[in-house]
């Protein structure tokens, strides 16, 4: 049995099922992560591209703004044709980006402001130019061609299973210098490295182990499912090893107590319990894309049943597990899980034209285009950091940045950050950029930025910092139990947390217009709540009534008085 040996607010030991004398810090409760891809994010040398010294400099922004958990998209080195996610190196740092020492400076100032890095382990695939692959290809007795997956034959699913239809072909492609067919799940460039091969998952221990001893705090797991696939030669409907997600985990925690694994895994609720294994066994985090989608649903339709839902259905018992909740990321916003009707109107709401919508499945736009007012950015924000979990905030979105659709698929999400209203935005002072800054509209750099932001009192900016502060002060969230409220309104979703006799009530009106919570406490005895962001109380009736008042689009965040004084009023 896992048990808990020690509780607080801040601080949790729990012994794990791996090993009878292990124990884990369960410090990823409580955190605020930032994803940031580096050639984007500020560049240093003038190069045009994003570099470890520029997001050196910028680690004091990042403290202020509060979070203190950056995960940093793949910067090994790479020919660059995903992203980055067409690794050729794993034990290195591409030289757009700077050297291991500057890696290692980086490293170092980030622990002198007590902020954790989590890096990309992208073990699904490398990059056609991998040396590995170079071997495999070059015969069938060659060291790595089992490091890989082959088949002689053209296989009847060469063309199913595609990760990005309509862009790709087949996951299936003939190597003439092999002879013979290599699997990719994604494109033809990222050949699917073989993980039912023993040496290959002693390769995968050993770049975990190296990035370990070089500080970082754990690894988002790049496409999950597709890592634990045994393809056997091509053959239709793979079992997935989860045999080996527990080798990894149990791996990691020898050789880092505290590390963690942030899993990409985009799968229904009924199956996350194989990914987070049987007590804890499995990944530690696991983004929920499930709820994810519900809440695009949400904010589209102001339907919120789907949503309270989803919420149910993903719903976790074990006390190391959790969810990570985000609203964007560094892809398209996935819709897969919605039935067509549903997707129908969120395109209709957030993605209307053909040119913003991707795969058949997705929009391809940043948050504050996509919801197009500040009232709804708010709301979103508000909802994601209110969800049972840890909150994941992609750079940019703290600024309401924009987007560029005339850049290809992907890549109309990764512009690069806007620091300034000078040239190129204050990224860079190169005249080529990695990406073009947004220049034209409203979402142009000279009219979003931080430096402007930061010196205006009701910026975008300065409400998600006293968001991730309120956050941060609301532990219950992270570590509490929770139960959905009613309302006594379609349009508002409540949301109530207790942790060691702390509670938490906090609501959201999707709707267009102002609307009433009438909640009755007579169970709970919360008779006065204190309301985090404003100076007011709500007073319950002689029924034990409390009505809450919510405007368009608005959110309250409450406390119950015994143990206000904990926190400091926002």
């Amino acid at each position: 049995m896992l048990a808990a040996v020690q509780g607080t607010k801040y601080f949790t030991t729990y012994y794990l099922p791996m090993h009878p004398t292990m124990t884990q810090e369960l410090w990823y409760k409580n955190a605020i992560i930032y994803s940031l891809d580096l050639e984007t994010f500020m560049d240093y040398n003038g190069d045009g591209v994003g570099d470890f010294q520029g997001l050196a400099r910028r680690l004091d922004y990042l403290h202020a703004l509060g979070v203190d958990t950056l995960w940093l998209a793949p910067f090994q080195p790479t020919p660059n044709q995903d992203n980055g996610y067409d690794i050729k190196d794993y034990y290195g740092v591409d030289p757009r980006h700077g050297s291991s020492g500057n890696f290692v400076e980086f490293m170092h100032q980030a622990n002198k402001r007590g902020m954790k890095v989590i890096i990309d382990l992208v073990a699904n695939h490398t990059s056609i130019e991998h040396p590995w692959f170079q071997d495999a290809r070059s015969s069938k007795d060659a060291k790595h061609r089992d490091w890989y997956v082959w088949s002689e034959e053209k296989p009847e699913d060469w063309d199913e299973g595609m990760v990005f239809p309509g862009v790709q072909k087949s996951t299936w492609t003939y190597d003439n210098k092999a002879k013979a067919y290599y699997h990719h799940r994604f494109y033809k460039f990222q050949p699917d490295l073989n993980m039912d091969n023993p040496e290959v998952r002693a390769e995968i221990n050993r770049i975990i182990g190296f990035w370990l001893e070089l500080g970082v705090a754990g690894f988002r797991v790049d496409a999950v499912p597709f890592m634990l696939e045994s393809h056997q030669g091509g053959k239709q409907n793979p079992k997935y090893n989860f045999d080996y997600l527990r080798d990894l985990r149990r791996f990691l925690q020898w050789r880092k107590g505290d590390a963690v694994l942030l899993g990409e895994a985009n799968v229904l609720p009924k199956e996350s319990k194989e990914y987070f294994g049987y007590e804890g066994s499995g990944i530690h985090l696991m983004f929920n894309f499930y709820v994810n989608q519900y809440m695009f649903y949400a904010l589209a339709t102001a339907d919120i049943e789907p949503l309270k839902e989803a919420l149910e259905a993903t719903r976790i018992t074990f006390p190391t597990s959790q969810w990570a909740h985000f609203l964007r990321n560094h892809d398209e916003l996935d819709l897969g899980r919605l039935t067509e009707e549903q997707r129908q109107r969120v395109f209709d709401r957030f993605g209307p034209e053909e040119h913003m919508q991707l795969y058949h499945r997705g929009i391809r736009r940043r948050l504050s285009p996509m919801l197009g007012n500040r009232q709804q950015t708010e709301l979103a924000y508000s909802l994601m950091f209110s969800l049972p979990g840890t909150p994941v905030i992609r750079y940019g979105d703290e600024i309401g940045m924009g987007d560029n659709l005339e850049l290809k698929e992907r890549d109309a999400v990764r512009t690069p950050m806007q620091w300034s209203g000078d040239k190129q935005a204050g990224f860079s002072e190169a005249d080529k950029l990695v990406h073009p800054v947004i220049e034209e509209g409203p979402y142009a750099y000279h009219h979003v930025n931080v430096e402007t932001q930061r010196r205006t009192p009701d910026s975008l900016l300065n409400w998600m910092t006293t968001m991730i502060r309120l956050r941060h002060e609301c532990t219950e969230i992270g570590w509490g139990d929770w139960k959905l409220l009613e309302t006594g309104n379609k349009y508002i979703l409540g949301m109530h947390y207790s942790w060691q006799d702390s509670s938490l009530l906090i609501f959201h009106n999707f709707d267009e217009k102002a609307h009433e919570a009438i909640l009755d406490q007579k169970e709970h005895k919360e008779h006065r709540l204190i309301d985090l962001m404003r100076n007011v109380e709500s007073h319950a009736d002689e029924k034990g009534r409390h009505c809450i008042t919510l405007e368009a689009y608005g959110y309250r965040w409450f406390r119950t008085a015994d143990l206000s004084h904990l926190l400091q009023k926002g």
